[in-house]
């Protein structure tokens, strides 16, 4: 089903819109519906948001660390090979 949108544009908006249309070989509808897809999908959806739901419930520090010292003599140890 489609439902009619409604937008109010100033004059010189609309002939702009119209000249890009026009060139592209749109209609202004065309153009329009375009427009707002394209601007949806630079959006974040959903799933974006429940993957930073979950970063931001990690960010609890409900995971095992250690001290700095002790990570960089690990990672050292990591370079240096089997002891």
């Amino acid at each position: 089903m489609s439902t009619r949108l409604q937008v109010l544009l100033e004059e010189s908006e609309l002939k702009e819109i119209r000249r890009v249309a026009r060139r592209r070989g749109m209609t202004v509808s065309e153009w329009v519906r375009a427009a707002l897809r394209d601007g949806r999908r630079s959006e974040p959806g959903t799933a974006a948001r429940t993957k930073l739901d979950v970063v931001r419930a990690a960010s609890d520090h409900a995971f095992p660390v250690t001290d700095i010292e002790r990570m960089l003599e690990e990672i050292e140890s990591g370079y240096r090979g089997p002891a």
